[in-house]
Formats: structure tokens, C-alpha cells, sequence
């Protein structure tokens, strides 16, 4: 993929009500305007299981936007300086590699998953139930957002290693899912206490929203150390 893509992308990712389909034909529309290849070229590399450097590129290019986006909730309550989308992300794998090895669970899947559940945010933007928008179509936005990335990404196994996390994640349908979806929690609910502590604010709003909603003992056990630690700062 050319340079002049990579550099076009990017003023294309603003987020909007109508992303979803706008980037959809974005993106197919320029993968068609790709140069043509030799069937040698196509085939050895669709049977690589690694992207070639320059989908590579393009791809962490545009996961650029995790870095820079801010995460919605804290905007909206005029949390100074706010965490981007990835430095939530980051926290996340960093619990999943140090949490207690658990019956049953894939730790090494756990990290991968922390790092890859809000990665489709690079395109849609954070979706938070303030914006209005259904479940239904925030999840619709982010799967059309997940298979442009993979797309970019050259498709093949890592693409898909991405997607099928992607979609564990979002289903819920492994104890592994369950386990990275209460780190989600607690990550929200660990960051709005250190808000809380640095600029007191008054964020209860988060943890009343995750209050009886955690699906494992790792997750409700920190979730309650959590819990104690803001009675006491309090």
C-alpha cells in the first residue's frame, strides 16, 4: 500500500454518526484502487501468517488514533487531561499479566484480548450510552470498523487472531471474555478513584454502573479493593 494512502486515511477518521458506512466505503474503495499484483505475489502472500511491512504499517498508523482519542466519559465530566482509549487498553493487559493463574483460563488469550477489545475505536470513536445510540448499532459500527482494520491489515491469520478476539470479547462467550470484561470494569472504576483523589471530582456515576455486575472472583475481589480504598480516601 502507497504512502499517498497511508497519508489519506488519516484526515477520514473523524468520528460521526454516519462513520460506519462512510469508512466501510472508504476503505473498499481504495483497496480497490491498489496496484495490481503478480498471482505469485497474491498467493505467497495470502499464505504468510505475517502482514507485509507496508499493511503493517498502515495498520498501526491508524491505530495511532487509540493513542490520541480521548475515552468519552471522562471528557464529559471535565476530567482534566483525561486517558486515551489505549492507555486504558494498556492498563488492561497489564492486569491480565499479572492477575493469578485461574482454572480453566488462557492468561497469554487474556492479554491479547485486553489489547485488542476497544481497538475498532481507532475508527468509530469511544460510544458511550450518552451518545444515544443502541447497542445493536454501536456493536453493527464496530464489527464494520473490525473488518476494514483487518482488511487494512492484509487479512491472513493475524487479522484474523485480532478479529476472533474481537468477537470473543464482544460476545462474552468464553471465560476468558468473561475475565477481560470485568478488568474493563475495574480499570473504569480504578481510574475514576484516582480522578477522584487527583482532581476531586465526584464520580460516583461510574461505579454505581458496574455495581453488581462483575462475572468473576478476580474481577469482584478487585472491584472490592477498589471499593475499600475509596471509603478510606474519602
Amino acid at each position: 500500500m502507497s504512502r499517498v494512502f497511508c497519508k489519506s486515511l488519516i484526515p477520514l477518521l473523524a468520528f460521526s454518526s454516519s462513520s460506519s458506512s462512510y469508512y466501510s466505503a472508504q476503505f473498499r474503495f481504495r483497496h480497490s484502487r491498489r496496484p495490481n499484483v503478480s498471482p505469485m505475489a497474491t498467493e505467497a502472500s495470502s499464505s504468510s501468517s505475517s502482514p507485509s511491512p507496508s499493511s503493517a504499517i498502515d495498520f498501526l498508523t491508524l491505530c495511532h488514533r487509540l493513542k490520541t482519542t480521548k475515552r468519552a466519559g471522562w471528557v464529559r465530566r471535565g476530567v482534566n487531561d483525561p486517558e486515551s482509549i489505549a492507555d486504558h487498553m494498556y492498563r488492561m493487559g497489564v492486569m491480565a499479566l499479572i492477575s493469578a493463574d485461574l482454572p480453566g483460563v488462557d492468561r497469554d488469550k487474556c492479554i491479547k484480548m485486553a489489547i485488542v477489545h476497544d481497538i475498532a475505536e481507532a475508527i468509530v470513536g469511544d460510544i458511550t450510552p450518552a451518545d444515544g445510540i443502541s447497542k445493536d448499532e454501536k456493536s453493527r459500527r464496530e464489527r464494520a470498523a473490525l473488518e476494514d482494520m483487518c482488511q487494512l491489515l492484509g487479512g491472513g491469520s493475524r487479522a484474523k487472531e485480532i478479529s476472533d478476539l474481537w468477537m470473543e470479547y464482544e460476545e462474552n462467550s468464553t471465560l476468558e471474555a468473561k475475565v477481560v470484561k470485568d478488568f474493563d470494569k475495574v480499570e473504569m472504576i480504578l481510574q475514576a478513584l484516582e480522578y477522584e483523589n487527583e482532581q476531586g471530582k465526584d464520580l460516583d456515576e461510574f461505579f454505581q454502573s458496574t455495581a453488581g455486575k462483575f462475572q468473576t472472583e478476580v474481577g469482584k475481589a478487585w472491584a472490592s479493593e477498589v471499593a475499600s480504598r475509596r471509603k478510606k480516601s474519602n
